[in-house]
């Protein structure tokens, strides 16, 4: 079966395509995250993605190019820790198509085999079961539940933790070969 999707990090001809696709979505993506469709907040996207404690990738269709989403890896740290959180988000009309799973798990395999991290972790609203589901269906494990952890929108939301270590990764792709 060929590749429905590819990543890379975002560049500046994708300002476009990502506004578009913010714009597109706000329905898709309220409650769980207020993104801002603005050139200023773009830029800031990208500037933020050269930061050594982050990175970010923007998931496209193999078959158009269209931008699917995007996946962030964030407060990254090294050392002994080896660990980043992961943030997601899919764009209108590619949401409910199986495309971010795909997208999510090359860069969960590109944060564990090119970057070397032992550990990624999502933080996610109760509520939003199409994440949660997102993150069940790659293997991440719920590990609990943190009370008004983030400020989304202009309110302290609850969010549990889920996590993947790269064993369990590895003990997950071996066993689909």
């Amino acid at each position: 079966m060929p590749d429905r999707v590819f990543i890379r990090p975002p560049r500046r001809s994708d300002e476009k395509a990502y506004l578009a696709g913010v714009r597109s979505s706000r329905e898709l993506h309220q409650p769980w995250v207020f993104l801002i469709a603005s050139t200023k907040a773009f830029r800031k996207r990208l500037e933020q993605a050269k930061s050594p404690r982050n990175a970010s990738f923007f998931v496209f269709r193999s078959d158009s190019s269209a931008l699917v989403g995007a996946v962030d890896l964030s407060e990254i740290v090294r050392g002994c820790f080896q660990s980043a959180y992961l943030g997601y988000y899919a764009f209108a009309p590619h949401a409910g198509q199986g495309l971010m799973r795909e997208g999510l798990g090359r860069v969960v395999d590109h944060a564990f085999d090119e970057m070397g991290f032992h550990r990624l972790e999502a933080n996610i609203q109760p509520g939003n079961t199409a994440s949660i589901g997102l993150v069940r269906a790659l293997g991440f494990t719920r590990e609990g539940y943190s009370r008004r952890y983030l400020k989304v929108g202009r309110e302290w939301m609850d969010h549990e933790r889920w996590a993947i270590l790269t064993e369990d990764w590895r003990e997950r792709i071996d066993g689909r070969r």
